[in-house]
């Protein structure tokens, strides 16, 4: 997150939260310091050997939850920043559950697909000790998916001796998965968005979006808010992106990147008459993913990495409303140019919590053994997410604060109470 480690971010915005909430040094310090620290070398047949990480933050509202990714940058102050903004953003959409984040330091684009599964299980025989339905509940992360997921479980449950589905979350649906859970991050956020032009009174055949990042959750809030008619005038990925003022089909982009390997790729093929024009969309100019994010726009979603926007280019921002599915793309300095130029934020912790929401519900189905339907999904996931929203929306008016702020004094709020009432504190 931008100048400086993630962690310092936390610890930054604990603070504030404690001010306004008026906490004791002893609780902030409380609210500061993880649980555990489970810390690990693993090593697979072919000698390779990588840092594996669990870190369990607080745990006073439910077991532990969060993901855990396969990365060559993850290290344990990373990890443990992810597991406290875990705790924040379950108690932020009010769901039981407290946080937890894991890692291996590894780049599994350099492994193979036997590696994998090799690090996989390697993972759970080091930490199948501390994890469990209702003690710790792993889930997929950055670089990790659905089938790492079916690894664990088979290695947890081979360990265990018996069946325990909820062990982790975002498995696939075959394995007791949740009907829902690839769009839950992206539609999660997308329910806030329309409550939110609802309130404010515009409609969105008149707003334009701007998206960057065109993995799972930046695809779907593109195609979902496309459906309900917002103009989708620029998106990008890693490689770069495309802008169209007249507006843009991401299904169409989405098809032309899987066949391409990239937005760019997919309109260059386009041009040279590889696809007709139906696969990608009208005709669409380069820019790079910097540009994406100060075009004139009045919906400016990042969805990719954290930090992308700063103090350097906050001021350049036209956006009105931007809506975090990255996890900390905006560092602290870019967040206070915002609140000067009366941007409105909404929040990664409430905008993306659409994830962990679906998650727990794939936890409470695996535990009671009965599965539900997608609308059904999306019933309960509509309602959490507005709630919540409805919570802070009403706090940051009452309080004159931002929606971040809010969320987070309501999120230590709750957690502070947990822990009174447990009398941690």
């Amino acid at each position: 997150m931008g100048t400086k480690a993630p962690f310092e971010n936390y610890l930054e915005i604990v603070s504030e939260s404690a001010k306004i909430l008026d906490l004791s040094d002893t609780v902030i310090e409380k609210l500061k310091t993880p649980n555990k620290i489970h810390e690990y070398e693993i090593k697979i047949s072919t000698g390779k050997t990588f840092n594996a990480y669990r870190v369990q933050f607080n745990n006073a509202r439910g077991p532990y939850k969060g993901g855990i990714r396969f990365h060559p940058e993850a290290d344990i102050e990373e990890v443990k920043a992810l597991a406290a903004l875990m705790a924040i953003k379950c108690a932020v959409v009010n769901i039981p559950l407290g946080g937890g984040k894991g890692g291996v330091q590894c780049n599994p684009k350099e492994l193979t697909q036997d590696e994998i599964q090799e690090v996989s299980r390697a993972w759970i025989q080091k930490m199948e000790a501390f994890i469990g339905p209702r003690q710790d509940i792993p889930a997929p992360d950055v670089y990790t998916n659905p089938q790492i997921m079916g690894y664990m479980l088979d290695e947890y449950e081979k360990i265990k001796g018996k069946s325990l589905p909820g062990v982790i979350t975002g498995k696939p649906l075959e394995l007791g998965g949740s009907a829902g859970r690839g769009a839950a991050t992206a539609q999660g956020g997308v329910y806030i968005l329309l409550d939110y032009i609802e309130k404010i009174g515009k409609k969105p055949e008149d707003l334009t979006v701007a998206v960057q990042g065109f993995g799972n959750a930046g695809y779907h809030a593109a195609q979902i808010l496309h459906s309900h008619g917002f103009k989708i005038i620029a998106v990008s990925d890693s490689k770069g992106g495309i802008y169209d003022k007249k507006g843009m089909n991401p299904e169409n982009i989405f098809a032309g990147k899987k066949q391409f390997g990239s937005i760019q790729a997919a309109l260059q093929a386009k041009l040279d008459g590889k696809i007709c024009a139906e696969s990608t969309c009208c005709n669409p100019e380069v820019i790079t993913n910097a540009e994406l994010l100060e075009i004139e726009c009045d919906i400016l979603i990042p969805s990719a990495l954290d930090g992308v926007l700063t103090v350097e280019n906050a001021e350049n921002v036209k956006a009105s409303i931007i809506l975090e599915l990255a996890n900390g793309p905006l560092t602290p300095e870019a967040d206070t140019i915002f609140e000067k130029n009366n941007i409105v934020v909404i929040p990664d912790v409430l905008a993306n919590a659409g994830g962990v929401t679906v998650s727990y519900f794939e936890l409470v189905q695996n535990i009671q053994n009965f599965y539900w339907t997608e609308s059904e999904v999306q019933v309960r996931l509509k309602k959490i997410m507005l709630d919540a929203f409805s919570d802070i929306l009403a706090f940051s008016e009452e309080k004159n604060i931002t929606l971040r702020k809010a969320a987070f004094v309501l999120a230590v709020q709750r957690i502070v109470r947990a822990m009174e009432l447990r009398g941690q504190i």
